[in-house]
C-alpha cells in the first residue's frame, strides 16, 4: 500500500500507517508513468471492486473538468471504505484549475484518495508542492548513465525471471532509453520460460524486438572519445524508425561544436562561467564541449565546423548521396578528429588527419 506522507518516493515506497490522500505520478516516459499509476491505483483499491471505488477524469486527450474533480473529491465514500479519484494528464490543468485541488489537499475528505497522473503538459507547481506535502510523489524518471544502469539493476532484481550478466548487458544496450519496454518484455520472458527461470543472452535475443532509442549525447560522447564504431551505432539508432530526422541529428552536432567555437579563446575559468557566456541553462553539457574544444584546439574545431557546413548543404540537396550516408561520413570524420585517448592510438590515427 502506498502510505506515509511527504517527499518523493520511488516505485512502491515503504509502507507506513495507512494510504495517503494523494499520489502524484510523474516522469519522462509515458509507459513508465502509466505503469506506476496502475500500481498506485491497484494498491489503493486493494481487494475492493474498482468499478465501485475508482472514478476517472481526463486522459486520452480529453479536457479535465476541474469542477467535476472537486465534486468527486468532496463526496465521501458510500457503501465502500474508500474512493479513489484518478486525474490523468494532470499537466492539462491550468494554475487556476489546480488551486481548488491544492486547497482540498490541505483538508482532504476522509476515505477519499486522489491519484494525479502527469502528462499533457507541466503539472502546476502549487499542485506539485501540495501533493508532496500531503502525500507521495512517485517519480518514474530513469536518469542517464550510472543512474540508468542502477535503475535497471534494481528492476531486474525483482523481475519474474533471472537474467545472467551477459543478458543484462545485452538488454541495457538494446533498450537504450526505452525503459518503458522493460516490464512487458520481462513478463513475456516469464510466460515463455516460466517464473523464476534463468535466461541467458541467447534465450533473450529473439524477444528483444527493434533496438530502443538512444540519447543524443550518446552520439556526441562517442565522437568526443574518438570511438567511431560506437558513434556510428548510436547514429543508426538515432535515425531509426520513428526517431530523429537527419537535420535534427545535424542540429545536435552543430550545437555541440558551436559551443566549442564560441568558447575557443574565451577567458573562462569554470563550466558555470562558460554556460553563462553561451547562454546555456545547464553547465554539464557545456563543460563537456569546453573540455573537448581544448583537446581539439582552434584548428580542430574550425575543421569540424567546416565539415558540419558541408554536411548541411549535402542534406539539403547538394549531393545525390542518401542522408544516412552523409551523416555516416560526417560522424566518422568527427570521431577520427578527436585526440587519441590510448597510448599509441595517436600515431595510428595521425595518417588520417
Amino acid at each position: 500500500m502506498i502510505a506515509g506522507g511527504g517527499g518523493a518516493a520511488g516505485h512502491g515506497g515503504p509502507a507506513a500507517a495507512g494510504p495517503v490522500p494523494v499520489v502524484l505520478v510523474r516522469g519522462d516516459d509515458p509507459a513508465l508513468v502509466a505503469d506506476a499509476a496502475r500500481t498506485a491505483v491497484r494498491e489503493l483499491v486493494g481487494d475492493l471492486d474498482p468499478a465501485t471505488v475508482v472514478e476517472e477524469h481526463g486522459g486520452a486527450g480529453e479536457d479535465i473538468d476541474p469542477g467535476a474533480v472537486v465534486d468527486a473529491l468532496a463526496t465521501p465514500p458510500f457503501l465502500v471504505p474508500r474512493r479513489v479519484v484518478v486525474v490523468r494528464d494532470a499537466g492539462r490543468l491550468a494554475a487556476a484549475d489546480a488551486a481548488p485541488l491544492a486547497a482540498w489537499l490541505a483538508a482532504p475528505v476522509p476515505g477519499v484518495h486522489l491519484v494525479l497522473v502527469a502528462g499533457g503538459g507541466t503539472v502546476p507547481a502549487p499542485l506539485v508542492k501540495a501533493a508532496r506535502s500531503a502525500g507521495t510523489v512517485v517519480d518514474t524518471s530513469v536518469g542517464t548513465g550510472a543512474a540508468r544502469r542502477q535503475w535497471l539493476v534494481e528492476h531486474l532484481r525483482h523481475a519474474p525471471v533471472r537474467l545472467d550478466a551477459a543478458a543484462g548487458a545485452l538488454l541495457q544496450d538494446h533498450l537504450g532509453g526505452d525503459m518503458g519496454r522493460l516490464r512487458p518484455l520481462l513478463q513475456t520472458l516469464a510466460d515463455a520460460f516460466g517464473r523464476g527461470a534463468s535466461v541467458g543472452a541467447d534465450e533473450l535475443a529473439p524477444y528483444l524486438g527493434a533496438p530502443g532509442a538512444v540519447a543524443p549525447w550518446d552520439l556526441t560522447d562517442a565522437i568526443d572519445r574518438g570511438d567511431t564504431a560506437t558513434a556510428l551505432a548510436a547514429l543508426r539508432r538515432l535515425l531509426g524508425p520513428g526517431a530523429m530526422h537527419p537535420l535534427a541529428v545535424l542540429a545536435v552536432l552543430h550545437r555541440h561544436y558551436e559551443t566549442m567555437l564560441r568558447l575557443d579563446g574565451a577567458a573562462v575559468a569554470s563550466a558555470d562561467e562558460a554556460a553563462t557566456l553561451v547562454g546555456a541553462r545547464s553547465a554539464f553539457p557545456v563543460k563537456k564541449a569546453m573540455e573537448q574544444g581544448r583537446r581539439l584546439g582552434s584548428t580542430g574545431v574550425a575543421r569540424a565546423v567546416c565539415w558540419l557546413a558541408d554536411a548541411d548543404l549535402d542534406l539539403r540537396g547538394a549531393t545525390a548521396l542518401p542522408d544516412d550516408a552523409v551523416l555516416d561520413v560526417l560522424v566518422a570524420r568527427l570521431s577520427r578528429l578527436a585526440p587519441a585517448r590510448r597510448p599509441g592510438a595517436a600515431r595510428a590515427r595521425s595518417g588520417h588527419r
